[in-house]
């Protein structure tokens, strides 16, 4: 550890090699080699002497208490707010990055020491902390030191993540992780590889492996002509109903922003989507997008009883008792109740 400032504190990266006279980041695909003094794509990590350091540690540029539904979370202690907290940079580049402003380039921020951060998931209500906004995964290091605390305290750690990591990196962070929503962007290689610089093969593989072992939801961002298509689509689906019929896919409508001027998603191609979807997975919701019938309640796919009831980011739960349907009996994947703090 070295000292960056007096208040601000300079963390070593776990995952990279030493490439002759620069560094190899190892923890997502794009492999940065970086050279002395500058920083990879995802703005978080730095060459600095020959080894790579987190110069995002702890560094905040948004804080705040959302609800739940706003990850979007709809399964996952419905109605309830969490800490939602985020670093600046991202490992992808979106051209219709909705928080381009603090995700697209360095921004002014505040040191904030992971235990003052709990002291913040501690107040208002909160069930834990979400890592949202921009990409939490770049913020690894500090997520390693922040996350055991949150889950010692009993509250929840939610990750809002576009899923690119690697294996090993993603295994070593999942036991203290609760809930996910991860993005999937595209069922095709090349929207990743051409449009958002990424790799479709490490995000389904994060989303296999957190399927196993922590409560996951899928968000789609439907494009006008370029993932909207009736294969594209369907494909998706097939893949998101491969995890379990059981498995949350929201669709959500996407408006014109930063780099990209393509005419708004719609509201019928979400409507086939919602459509498509329905015949091999249980919960479906649009998001983004007021209007459309059922698009955001939870119905039980055995009785179509009303389970959960949803507005504007909010969420009352309606016909569930004992993590079944207060209809017919059908146990209903929702995480419900209040986490179990301590301290």
């Amino acid at each position: 550890m070295r000292q960056l400032e007096s208040n601000k504190r300079l963390i070593e990266s776990k995952y990279y090699t030493i490439e002759k006279d620069r560094v190899k980041c190892q923890l997502c695909p794009n492999y940065c080699i970086i050279a002395e003094g500058k920083v990879g794509r995802c703005l978080g990590r730095k060459n600095i002497s020959g080894k790579l350091y987190a110069i995002n540690y702890g560094e905040v540029v948004s804080i705040a208490y959302d609800p739940i539904e706003k990850k979007p979370l709809y399964h996952f202690y419905p109605g309830s707010k969490i800490l939602s907290v985020a670093t600046y940079g991202c490992n992808l580049l979106c051209p219709f990055c909705q928080n381009w402003e603090i995700s697209h380039q360095t921004v002014a921020s505040r040191y904030i020491e992971p235990p003052n951060l709990l002291d913040l998931a501690m107040r208002n209500d909160s069930i834990g902390i979400s890592y949202t906004y921009t990409e939490p995964l770049i913020w690894f290091e500090y997520l390693m030191d922040i996350c055991p605390l949150v889950r010692n305290a009993g509250l929840q750690n939610v990750l809002v993540t576009n899923g690119m990591i690697n294996e090993q990196p993603l295994r070593e962070l999942l036991p203290y992780i609760d809930a996910m929503n991860i993005d999937l962007k595209s069922i095709r290689p090349e929207f990743y590889e051409d449009f958002v610089k990424g790799d479709l093969a490490t995000v389904l593989n994060t989303i296999k492996i957190a399927k196993a072992s922590v409560h996951i939801e899928l968000t789609n961002l439907i494009i006008p002509t370029k993932n909207d298509s009736v294969d594209d689509l369907t494909d998706l689906v097939d893949f998101v109903a491969s995890l379990g019929r059981d498995t949350v896919l929201h669709f959500s409508r996407y408006f014109p922003n930063y780099k990209l001027n393509i005419t708004a998603t719609p509201t019928q191609t979400l409507s086939r989507a919602h459509e498509i979807a329905k015949k091999k997975l249980d919960y479906v919701y649009i998001g983004n997008v007021l209007g459309l019938s059922n698009g955001n309640n939870t119905y039980c796919p055995n009785c179509s009883n009303l389970l959960v009831t949803r507005g504007y980011f909010s969420g009352q739960i309606q016909g569930i008792k004992d993590g079944a349907c207060n209809h017919c009996g059908k146990k209903i994947p929702v995480v419900i109740g209040e986490p179990k703090r301590r301290g």
